[in-house]
C-alpha cells in the first residue's frame, strides 16, 4: 500500500510542476475553439468581365470554317502553282519563237 501511496504522492509532485505545460495546452486549446467558431467569410459580390464558355456547336462552327479556309488555301496554292507553270511555258514559246524571228532576218 505504500508504494502506491508513493506513486500517487509522486504523480502529484509532478503535476504541480507540470501546471505552465497544462495552462499553455488549454490556452491553445481556447484558441482553436476560438478560431474555429468565428464565422466563415461571405463569398466575394463583385462582378467577374469572364464570359462564359464556349457551347459545343460554337466549337463545331469554329472547326468548320477552319476546315473550309485550310481547304481554300490548299485550292488557292494549287491556281498559283498552276499558273506559274503556266507562265513558265509561254515564256519558253516566247523566247523559243524570238529566237526563230532572229534568225529568219
Amino acid at each position: 500500500m505504500s508504494d502506491a501511496l508513493d506513486k500517487a504522492e509522486a504523480a502529484a509532485r509532478e503535476a504541480s510542476t507540470n501546471t505552465d505545460i497544462v495552462r499553455i495546452v488549454a490556452a491553445v486549446l481556447a484558441a482553436q475553439q476560438a478560431v474555429q467558431q468565428q464565422p466563415a467569410p461571405a463569398p466575394c459580390q463583385h462582378q467577374h468581365d469572364r464570359r462564359p464558355g464556349r457551347s459545343t456547336g460554337e466549337w463545331l462552327a469554329i472547326s468548320c470554317a477552319v476546315c473550309v479556309g485550310g481547304i481554300g488555301i490548299a485550292f488557292a496554292s494549287i491556281a498559283i502553282a498552276i499558273g506559274g507553270i503556266s507562265v513558265a511555258i509561254l515564256a519558253l514559246v516566247l523566247r523559243s519563237m524570238w529566237r526563230d524571228f532572229q534568225k529568219g532576218r
